[in-house]
């Protein structure tokens, strides 16, 4: 059974959340998160490639593409992860400019740090572990606040998009690069593929097949490219637009601090 999460959804109170197709207790999301990415984070990199047959380089390298960053900004990469934005980023901002990596995980933050010092990546680049839902800068400090393949682990999802629109600019921008809802044409392959040969991609190299379960539904349960969208308006973001990539398996959403 692949599990019924509008039925999930429907059930959850505002003391309970969703993990997966799961309801959860609130304070006991974030735990299980911690422990699904604690798990990956040795092969997550590993993982990604496998999972998505390298596409996720191209869906990055669009949303760099975006961001249009110059020299001198400050850029927040939050959820970075791995740090394959931030470590382009830097080299964007140059010397006079500053990125922070950011994720809640210090797992994951750790296989980040060391990519980062082999790629020679320093000065100009901070790394720390930091809740999505309660950023700990001042407000308006960033140019732009990009999020990958983060957002849907995010328990309050609203709480964390008023902290990022606070700690933002004046005419700065956030992008979210995360799954989506697919074309009706691709659905039944891309279901297929999330709930069969996804987890046993991680049974197999990861020896983890639960985290990947989790991670298709996840996916199913994260707010699609229109309410994605009513989110960040809510939230006080303005000229809120998105592109979706690979038919809407994945979306790329853009709004402004004005």
């Amino acid at each position: 059974m692949l599990g019924d999460p509008l039925r999930t959804a429907d059930a959850m109170s505002k003391d309970t959340t969703h993990f997966g197709f799961e309801t959860v207790a609130v304070e006991d999301k974030a735990r299980r998160v911690k422990g699904v990415f604690d798990s990956v984070a040795g092969r997550y990199d590993l993982m990604n490639d496998l999972m998505s047959g390298g596409l996720h380089r191209l869906w990055k390298s669009f949303t760099i593409g975006q961001a249009a960053i110059r020299r001198g900004q400050a850029v927040l990469d939050l959820a970075g992860g791995t740090g394959d934005l931030a470590r382009k980023f830097a080299s964007q901002v140059g010397s006079s400019g500053h990125v922070v990596l950011a994720d809640i995980n210090a797992s994951m933050l750790q296989q980040g740090r060391s990519k980062l010092i082999d790629a020679g990546v320093a000065g100009n680049l901070s790394i720390v572990q930091v809740d999505a839902e309660s950023l700990p800068f001042a407000g308006s400090s960033f140019d732009c606040i990009t999020v990958a393949f983060g957002l849907r682990n995010v328990t309050g999802k609203e709480k964390a998009l008023a902290s990022m629109l606070r700690v933002l600019k004046p005419g700065g921008k956030l992008l979210i690069l995360e799954f989506s809802k697919p074309s009706a044409a691709i659905k039944p392959a891309y279901d297929l593929y999330s709930f069969k040969i996804l987890p046993f991609l991680g049974k197999l190299v990861a020896n983890d097949e639960a985290s990947y379960q989790y991670l298709a539904e996840s996916i199913r349960m994260h707010p699609d490219q229109d309410a994605l969208t009513d989110m960040l308006r809510d939230a006080g973001f303005e000229r809120c637009r998105y592109h979706n990539l690979a038919g809407g398996i994945v979306a790329l959403h853009v709004g402004y601090k004005i």
